[in-house]
């Protein structure tokens, strides 16, 4: 028996007097199915309600597709940024042509056309890292090897406001003259943190008393507490200068893009711990 006279007939005994679970084993159906046709049609009335059940039973709806011409904007921001996340994108879909879309959205679309991360990877905790409550209480500071020439990298882990500066060796002098350099952008810090490398000897560390309080050596082996520094240089790589080496014939050229960079990077480049704001932004919003 198809179920519109199923229901039908359910009505009729309902009508009769009959108990709903009585009714569901004449039916054959769960009673739980029996009480939800007779509320139903107590709600819309037996006509309206037999209708609706027939439309519904026609087959799903078909789920709402975004525009394509949203998506090929999806698809130029991810590219344009250099594979950037799904939050950025939102980002950048409203700053530059006014759409609204959610992030479970955009990450939905990116999955037809990329394969965005591998099932098998499983998130790693992450240990305590040094916490700055102001601009300039710390700035980290590493170097990135580009073959026969070195980027000295620092970053203030509040603001996330970086200054690079290519290097022709990671001798001990080649890491203090960047660090004199960095510090016309920075002035002074409360502290500097960097790792053990022979670049931060302790020329570098005189250096750095100049313009901060205490040095700080980070532990060996513990990543996680040059976090931020260490995301600065995978951003540095990805959004810039690749993973490529370069020659010392090629260092005003590189040092020249990375310039044209931090410009991008500290000025316009929106960061999501900073509510999609970028870090000069997010700066004079404090001393607002």
């Amino acid at each position: 028996m198809q179920s519109i006279p199923l229901v039908e007939l359910a009505w009729e005994l309902f009508n009769t007097g009959m108990k709903p679970d009585d009714i569901a084993l004449k039916v054959e159906k769960d009673r739980a199915t029996v009480y939800r046709w007779i509320s139903g049609i107590k709600l819309k009335g037996i006509r309206k309600f037999l209708n609706d059940y027939e439309q519904a039973k026609k087959g799903r709806r078909q789920k709402r597709k975004t525009n394509p011409v949203t998506k090929a904007r999806i698809y130029e921001i991810r590219k344009r940024y250099h594979d950037c996340c799904g939050e950025k994108i939102a980002y950048w879909l409203m700053h530059d042509y006014g759409i609204k879309i959610s992030i479970s959205t955009i990450y939905n679309i990116l999955g037809e056309k990329y394969q965005l991360r591998s099932k098998w990877k499983k998130n790693q905790k992450r240990g305590p890292v040094p916490k700055a409550q102001k601009p300039r209480e710390i700035l980290q500071h590493d170097t990135v090897d580009f073959g026969q020439i070195f980027a000295f990298t620092a970053v203030d882990i509040f603001t996330r406001e970086a200054q690079v500066v290519i290097g022709p060796s990671l001798l001990v002098k080649d890491g203090s003259k960047a660090l004199h350099q960095q510090m016309r952008y920075f002035q002074s810090v409360e502290l500097m943190q960097k790792d053990g490398g022979p670049e931060f000897g302790k020329e570098w560390e005189e250096a750095a008393k100049l313009y901060c309080r205490r040095v700080r050596t980070s532990r060996p082996y513990r990543k996680n507490e040059q976090a931020y520094i260490e995301s600065f240089n995978r951003t540095l790589r990805k959004e810039c200068l690749g993973w490529r080496n370069y020659r010392k014939s090629d260092l005003l050229w590189v040092q020249a893009k990375v310039d044209e960079f931090l410009e991008f990077y500290n000025h316009r480049r929106p960061h999501l711990s900073l509510n999609l704001l970028a870090p000069k932004t997010y700066l004079s919003h404090l001393r607002v």
